[in-house]
């Protein structure tokens, strides 16, 4: 089985990094990061903070955060939720399939072990989370024709 094992050059759209728009609530986030940053708060104004800076800003900021009470129950729906919001963009959906089964790791060097794979070793959260909507975008199209 094929891997794609880093989400930068042809496959940076892979990245929550990428530049898209992703609505979360009702507001406009310029990228999943953006917007999976700003869900750790529940405070409407310091979310506005995130929807326009650059997706490296507000992983900052998020990191600066106090967390929500209840985010470790409800991050990784969280993340589920703005991924498939992110591929709901028809280009991005496309690119999405055309990794056709391939394997797909968050393989990262900044030690992100939770949704990303370092040195061989992480749950790979993210990618799994890319599989499973790649997978339900391919059952939705399947079913259209």
């Amino acid at each position: 089985m094929k891997s794609i094992s880093e989400f930068k050059g042809k496959y940076s759209f892979l990245s929550n990094f990428h530049p898209v728009l992703v609505i979360m609530d009702g507001q406009p986030y310029n990228s999943v990061e953006n917007a999976y940053q700003a869900a750790k708060t529940l405070d409407l104004a310091k979310r506005i903070q995130f929807e326009t800076v650059n997706p490296g800003k507000a992983k900052r900021m998020g990191n600066a955060l106090e967390l929500r009470k209840d985010w470790e129950d409800v991050k990784i729906g969280i993340m589920k939720d703005l991924v498939k919001n992110k591929f709901n963009n028809f280009d991005l959906r496309y690119r999405l399939l055309a990794t056709e089964n391939a394997k797909l790791i968050e393989g990262n060097f900044h030690g992100d072990r939770f949704w990303g794979v370092v040195n061989g070793i992480g749950g790979n959260h993210l990618g799994i989370i890319l599989m499973e909507v790649r997978a339900e975008i391919r059952k939705e199209w399947e079913k259209q024709s």
